[in-house]
């Protein structure tokens, strides 16, 4: 049976980022994300409800978002779904899903200035700088290579037959009949 448990949000923290170590020394960050949808009902009455997740990244992410964004700013994550089971001091069994962060991107907050061209969700500006678009980049699967983008064509020539320069025979290679081509 196949599985795929990937995760995309885009929305605003709902707390400052919070920093902190594993035993091994690897940096965790902690942070809440809310992600608002809106909707019209059959009345046409404009509707809205938000939801709440626990995110958590690792290692050199974790102080990357723990540095750069504080409570209230926009960020799109990418993850996985992670249950966490434990036992609470009354003895009863808990548990929460939580999204463990495998790439993230900073997003202009409501009001920033952008360069022209650049997406302005509101089209306000304030004084702090949006940080520079990524382009998303697929992570390969393991044991993969990383998918590699077509190679561009050739320059196209006005007349080919005119580029035509046969390479010459290798003399020590024997010869090549039509039945051998394989196709």
């Amino acid at each position: 049976m196949a599985n795929f448990n990937k995760v995309f949000l885009m929305g605003n923290l709902t707390r400052d980022p919070q920093l902190s170590y594993l035993p091994s020394q690897t940096p965790v960050c902690e942070i809440g994300l809310a992600v608002n949808r809106v909707w019209m009902d059959k009345e046409g009455q404009k509707k809205e409800e938000t939801s709440f997740f626990d995110c958590s990244a690792f290692g050199r992410q974790a102080e990357t978002i723990s540095k750069y964004v504080k409570k209230g700013d926009p960020i799109f994550v990418e993850g996985r779904l992670k249950l966490d089971q434990w036992e609470a001091q009354d003895g009863s069994k808990r548990s929460k899903i939580r999204v463990v962060i495998e790439g993230f991107q900073f997003l202009p907050r409501a009001g920033a200035r952008s360069a022209p061209g650049e997406f302005q969700p509101d089209g306000g500006g304030d004084a702090r700088p949006a940080p520079a678009p990524r382009q998303y980049q697929p992570r390969p699967a393991a044991g993969r290579p990383a998918p590699q983008p077509p190679a561009p064509p050739p320059p196209a020539s006005v007349h080919p037959q005119d580029d035509y320069d046969p390479a010459p025979a290798d003399e020590g290679a024997p010869p090549v009949g039509e039945s051998e081509i394989p196709f």
